[in-house]
């Protein structure tokens, strides 16, 4: 049996009066105790405060410590101290992204069916508009269907505050921004900004949305390689290879950008512009920092060559 002291790191408030506490792992000596260890006994003391919501630092170091970590590796010994830091309510991920992709699924259909409460008056829906509102919402389905059947997440839960900062993006930017400008009637067959231009021209409107097809089933293609990469129930983290992999480290990033420029390009709203901007500015962001954490993790097994998400660029 081996014990460990858990003080706070600041005021957990589900369990103001309860720290320090000493918690004792039966069975396991400090070469064999992990952090994933102390966390359970902590729980098991406190119920509320679940595994999920601690996070565990060494006292004087601010370093994260993993849940394999043993307490020797930690250099806590025998009667050690651990700090511990409340990550407040936690949400799962793939709860996370449901929520976040069933915004537009529901505001598109809204805005483009009852176009009379929202702008005063009938629409009469451009070919424009009935392809792009096809496009977004086959787009958010097959989201929606790789939350459940494709993706695995290395991190089971995230705060629960992020879910409405991450929201925010698809259900205001993608969701309400997009929409009530794309199926305005601006954008009506009766406009004269459509009417007789180019963006009524089905060999445009097509060029455009093979485009659009090959962006969205490669962006599932390279998801479906990252499954793969990782067994069922794992946190194994593998150098992925093939299909845009060889040339980026995130090239589902690139074909997710590629799809959201053409609708750009389609409808030249301000709205597709600035979620299209703002798409990018977020991608080349989680980009960057994943390709760093690939060529820390694999070192000199890296390739090279890679940029993070645009070919010969970054």
């Amino acid at each position: 049996m081996v014990s460990v002291t858990v003080s706070q790191a600041r005021r957990v408030p589900v369990v103001p009066k309860g720290f320090p506490i000493t918690v004792e792992i039966p069975d396991k000596t400090a070469e064999s105790a992990t952090v994933a260890d102390v966390k359970a006994a902590v729980a098991a003391k406190f119920p509320i405060f679940y595994v999920e919501r601690q996070a565990y630092t060494v006292k004087g170091e601010k370093k994260t410590l993993a849940d394999e970590t043993t307490l020797n590796a930690a250099g806590i010994a025998e009667g050690g101290e651990l700090v511990v830091k409340d990550l407040g309510p936690q949400i799962g991920w793939q709860t996370v992204f449901l929520i976040e992709y069933v915004g537009p699924l529901i505001v598109h259909p809204l805005i483009y069916h009852f176009p009379s409460v929202f702008y005063g008056g009938s629409v009469q829906h451009s070919l424009l508009q009935k392809y792009v509102y096809i496009m977004v919402l086959l787009h958010f389905v097959k989201r929606e269907l790789e939350t459940l059947f494709v993706h695995r997440f290395s991190h089971g839960t995230m705060p629960l505050y992020g879910v409405f900062r991450n929201s925010f993006h698809y259900h205001v930017l993608g969701g309400l921004g997009l929409a009530y400008s794309v199926y305005s009637p601006t954008f009506s067959a009766t406009s004269p900004y459509i009417r007789g231009t180019i963006r009524n021209n089905p060999t445009f409107l097509w060029s455009w949305i093979a485009i659009w097809a090959f962006a969205e089933i490669s962006n599932w293609r390279t998801h479906v390689i990252l499954r793969n990469l990782r067994p069922a129930g794992t946190k194994v983290r593998k150098i992925p290879y093939g299909y845009g992999f060889d040339l980026v480290s995130c090239p589902n990033y690139a074909f997710e950008i590629l799809g959201w420029t053409v609708i750009s390009v389609m409808t030249n709203s301000y709205a597709s512009h600035v979620f299209l901007i703002a798409a990018v500015y977020i991608e080349v962001v989680w980009a960057l920092k994943k390709h760093r954490n690939y060529k820390k993790e694999f070192g000199t097994a890296y390739p090279k060559g890679r940029k993070a998400i645009f070919p010969f660029i970054i």
